[in-house]
């Protein structure tokens, strides 16, 4: 299964912020719409950055409430893992757990064409078991 088959059922939307808007923006965009990271975007390349809610709860940690008026470039982590659609889920589910991050932009062709979170992995891979539960059930039932 790859990251494309991901994308096919969940979408290719993908919510982006540019590096100079200000970390509390950032905090009400990821709260309006109920995610948990936003990828940040210059024009000039297709990922500049991603900012999670593990980089704003270190950054309020360490400059209180007014690091919410500093800039998402200020705090983004800048060197982002992406893959492709041709990515496998089970070498994106490994890298995930190694690196210890959740949200991988998807780029083809210098374009940034979606994101994969832990919970999609997940999902994807919960069906794939229950699928193959199933055909073994139903083998089993007609052997």
């Amino acid at each position: 299964m790859n990251v494309d088959r991901i994308l096919s059922v969940k979408g290719r939307n993908v919510v982006s912020i540019e590096a100079d808007r200000s970390l509390g923006e950032a905090v009400r965009l990821l709260a309006e719409r109920r995610i948990g990271a936003v990828v940040v975007v210059d024009g000039r390349q297709p990922v500049s950055g991603i900012l999670s809610e593990r980089d704003i709860v270190k950054a309020v940690a360490a400059h209180g409430a007014r690091a919410l008026d500093e800039p998402v470039s200020r705090f983004m982590t800048g060197q982002v893992v992406t893959c492709t659609s041709r990515s496998s889920v089970n070498d994106l589910m490994e890298l995930m757990t190694q690196q210890k991050f959740r949200h991988v932009p998807v780029v083809e062709g210098g374009q940034l064409v979606g994101i994969i979170s832990i919970g999609d992995v997940v999902k994807q891979r919960v069906e794939e078991i229950e699928a193959e539960s199933q055909a073994i059930k139903e083998y089993i039932a007609t052997a």
